[in-house]
C-alpha cells in the first residue's frame, strides 16, 4: 500500500473541473493502476495559497507534517498565486525582487520538506507542476512563468522532478482553461496529470 500527499494552490484542489477530475485524484489513479496496490490519499490544497502560507503549514502544521512524513507520493502545486501579487505590486515591471524572494520560497520549501522526510528509509517521489501561462495576451506574465519554470528546472533533489505543462497549454488555452479563463477545465487537468504521468514512479515501482 502507498501513500499520496498533495499539497498547494487552488490546482491542488481542482478548481474549474468537476469534483474528482482535478490532476491530484486522477494522478491517484494512475498510481493505483500502475503500481496495482491500494493508495490512501490526502489532498491539503488550498485555493489562494502562496509559497510562504504552505511554507508555514509545513513549518507548522501537524496535520500537514504527519502526512507529508508518511507519504510516498507528493505533488506540490504553488506559485501562480505569487506571480500574481508580484504582477499587481510592480505593474508587471521589475519583478526581479518579488522573483528572488519566491525562488527563495520554494528553496525553502523545499529543504523543510526534506527535512520531514528525513528518517524515511524508504524512497519517495516528489513532483511539482510547473506553471501554465494563462495571460498570454500579456507580454510580461509569459516572462514571469518562464522565469520561475526555469528555476524549478535548475533545482536539483533527490527524487524531485517537475511536471512541465507551459508547451502543452500554450495555443490551447481555449480548450483547456475553465470558464473562468484562469483554472483548467477537466481537459486541462488530465494534461497536467499525463505530464506527471510521463515522469514514471521509479524508484517505487
Amino acid at each position: 500500500m502507498y501513500r499520496y500527499t498533495a499539497i498547494g494552490d487552488s490546482l491542488t484542489v481542482g478548481t474549474g473541473a468537476p469534483p474528482g477530475k482535478g490532476f491530484a485524484p486522477l494522478y491517484l489513479r494512475s498510481i493505483e493502476r500502475y503500481s496495482g496496490s491500494r493508495v490512501l490519499y490526502r489532498n491539503l490544497g488550498v485555493k489562494g495559497m502562496t509559497c510562504p502560507e504552505l511554507l508555514r503549514n509545513m513549518t507548522s502544521s501537524l496535520v500537514y507534517r504527519n502526512a507529508l512524513a508518511q507519504a510516498d507520493m507528493i505533488t506540490i502545486s504553488i506559485g501562480g498565486n505569487d506571480l500574481i501579487r508580484i504582477a499587481q505590486s510592480t505593474g508587471g515591471k521589475n519583478i526581479g525582487p518579488g522573483m528572488l524572494q519566491l525562488q527563495q520560497c520554494l528553496c525553502q520549501t523545499l529543504a523543510v520538506l526534506y527535512s520531514i522526510k528525513a528518517s524515511s528509509r524508504a524512497p519517495f517521489l516528489i513532483r511539482f507542476v510547473g506553471l501554465y501561462n494563462p495571460f498570454p495576451e500579456v507580454a510580461e506574465a509569459a516572462v514571469g512563468i518562464r522565469s520561475f519554470n526555469a528555476f524549478l528546472s535548475s533545482m536539483n533533489a533527490p527524487y524531485f522532478r517537475v511536471a512541465h505543462t507551459y508547451s502543452s497549454f500554450k495555443g490551447r488555452e481555449r480548450q483547456l482553461l475553465s470558464s473562468d479563463r484562469v483554472h483548467p477545465n477537466g481537459r486541462g487537468y488530465r494534461v497536467i496529470a499525463a505530464q506527471l504521468d510521463k515522469l514514471g514512479f521509479y524508484p517505487l515501482f
